[in-house]
């Protein structure tokens, strides 16, 4: 999972200004880089052209997603990452970036502004935090040591059965069970048999 590009444009009546732009170009050759950059920034301005203001969109290029945050005041966020990268992700760290940059930056300089003049300097950071999504995306986190605590879970109850003793044995024998949820289960595992065969 990689994010290439973070920029933040102004969509105008008939074409997008680039405000600031933030790149993580190491996964290209050096001799690449600038042709890789310069591509990005075409592609980033492009597509908020022709996003609707407050629309948000994933568009795919090659083995490239572009997501793209075109807010009503006409501020505009793009993200390029490849394609495993998660999409909700990419449009927490549009809403974050944009709102950061609103309050920081005057929208009066919005149009005529550009990554020499724009005094914002957050980007860089922002695309180097969110290049692991688990650490930056409180959600991601969690949904990663759920996936994980799941897996010891599904381990644990394996080693307990591998000891020779199996769950059906188990289940007869338990004084905690009544009739019925011996028979419950009873059920349950002949149906999960029958849609095995």
């Amino acid at each position: 999972m990689k994010l290439y590009s973070l920029s933040v444009l102004y969509k105008g009546s008939t074409k997008a200004n680039l405000l600031k732009a933030a790149y993580d170009l190491s996964s290209f050759s050096f001799f690449q880089r600038s042709s890789v950059q310069e591509f990005m920034t075409f592609t980033s301005a492009l597509i908020v052209e022709r996003s609707a203001l407050g629309s948000r969109a994933s568009v795919k290029e090659q083995e490239y997603l572009c997501h793209v945050y075109v807010r009503n005041d006409n501020l505009g966020g793009v993200v390029i990452a490849d394609s495993e990268y998660p999409s909700r992700v990419c449009f927490t760290l549009l809403d974050k970036v944009l709102d950061e940059f609103s309050r920081q930056v005057n929208s009066i300089d919005w149009p005529s502004g550009s990554p020499a003049t724009v005094q914002y300097t957050a980007l860089d950071s922002h695309l180097a935090k969110y290049q692991n999504p688990r650490e930056a995306d409180a959600m991601t986190k969690v949904q990663a040591e759920l996936d994980e605590t799941k897996i010891i879970l599904h381990s644990t109850m394996e080693s307990l059965l591998e000891r020779g003793e199996k769950l059906d044995d188990l289940v007869q024998k338990s004084e905690h069970l009544g009739n019925q949820s011996k028979a419950f289960y009873k059920t349950k595992k002949n149906k999960v048999r029958k849609i095995k065969e």
